[in-house]
C-alpha cells in the first residue's frame, strides 16, 4: 500500500476519484458533478466514491475548480461552480477519513501532473485548461506556483479588454461559452459545437481559438515557459490546438509560445495532486 493515495478532482463538469500509485492510476470512479447540492454534499458524494479503498491509501489529495488558500476552498467564477462560502475542505476531510489531507486548485494540479509525468517533463510549462472554464498553473524551475490567496494559474480571469463590460477569457473561449453561444443554433454544449461541422460552428471556434491564442502570447511574454500545454475537453478536442497555432504562426519566433497537447488527458489532475501530497512533492 505503501505510496498510495486517494485523489478526487472535482470538477464544474466531472467528479473523479482514483487509487493513484507512481504516477498511475490503479483504479478510477467518476460521476457527473451534482450541481444542485451544497458544497458540503458536494464533498460527500466525491467522498462516495471511494467506498470500499478505505484500506488502500495513506492519504486524501484533492483537486477542486476553485481557489485553496489556508486549508478553505472558495469559488473564483460561480458559473463553473458556486460556493457561496469558503468551506474548510482540508478540516473536513481529515475529519472524515484520519489521514493526511491535501487541497488544491484542479488546473494548478493538472499542470504539477504534466511537469511530472506527461508533456511537460522536466521543462518551465504553463499548463492551460479549457474546459466547462479556463483554469491553469505555472511549474517554474521545478516549483509549482500557487501564491498567497491560491489565485496563480487562474488565466480563464484575464481580462479580454478594459471596462466594467469587458468579458473574461472563459467568459469568451470556454466550453460553457462555447455552449451557451451555441444557444440560438439549437446546440447546448461544446462537443455539439464541435460535431456540428457547420460555419457558425467554425466561427464559434475560431473566436475561441483566437482569445485563447491571445492569452498564450501574453502568458509566453509574461512567463516564458519552455512550452504551453493545452488540457480539458476543450483543449484536447481534436483540431482545436491546431486552430490555436495558426493563429499564433504571424508571431515573430522570440514572442510565439510552443503550444503542446496534454499527454494525461482528463487523469492529469489526479495523477498532479496524488503525487503533490507525497512527502516532497
Amino acid at each position: 500500500m505503501s505510496g498510495t493515495v486517494l485523489a478526487i478532482d472535482l470538477g464544474g463538469t466531472k467528479t473523479l476519484a482514483a487509487l493513484v500509485r507512481d504516477g498511475r492510476t490503479l483504479e478510477v470512479r467518476r460521476i457527473a458533478t451534482p450541481h444542485a447540492m451544497p458544497p458540503e454534499r458536494l464533498l460527500d458524494a466525491a467522498a462516495d466514491l471511494a467506498d470500499g479503498w478505505n484500506a488502500r491509501f495513506e492519504r486524501v489529495a484533492v483537486a477542486v475548480s476553485g481557489c485553496v488558500a489556508g486549508g478553505c476552498w472558495s469559488a473564483v467564477n460561480p458559473a463553473v461552480l458556486a460556493i457561496p462560502e469558503p468551506v474548510p475542505i482540508v478540516a473536513v476531510l481529515r475529519a472524515r477519513w484520519g489521514v493526511p489531507v491535501t487541497a488544491m486548485n484542479d488546473a494548478q494540479a493538472a499542470a504539477w501532473g504534466e511537469y511530472r509525468f506527461g508533456a511537460g517533463q522536466g521543462a518551465d510549462i504553463a499548463f492551460v485548461t479549457v474546459s466547462t472554464g479556463i483554469g491553469g498553473g505555472f511549474v517554474v524551475a521545478g516549483r509549482l506556483l500557487v501564491g498567497g490567496r491560491g489565485l496563480a494559474g487562474h488565466v480563464g480571469r484575464l481580462r479580454c479588454g478594459i471596462g466594467p463590460d469587458a468579458p473574461a477569457l472563459e467568459d469568451v473561449a470556454s466550453g460553457g461559452a462555447l455552449g451557451r453561444a451555441a444557444a440560438v443554433h439549437g446546440a447546448a454544449s461544446a462537443e455539439e459545437v464541435f460535431a456540428a461541422g457547420t460555419a457558425w460552428a467554425a466561427a464559434l471556434l475560431d473566436r475561441a481559438a483566437d482569445a485563447l491564442a491571445g492569452a498564450c502570447a501574453s502568458l509566453q511574454a509574461l512567463v516564458d515557459p519552455d512550452m504551453i500545454v493545452l488540457g480539458g475537453g476543450v483543449g484536447l478536442a481534436p483540431g482545436f490546438a491546431d486552430r490555436v497555432r495558426r493563429r499564433l504562426e504571424g508571431l515573430p519566433d522570440v514572442l510565439r509560445p510552443v503550444v503542446v497537447v496534454a499527454a494525461l488527458g482528463v487523469e492529469a489532475g489526479l495523477i498532479g495532486v496524488a503525487d503533490y501530497a507525497l512527502p516532497g512533492g
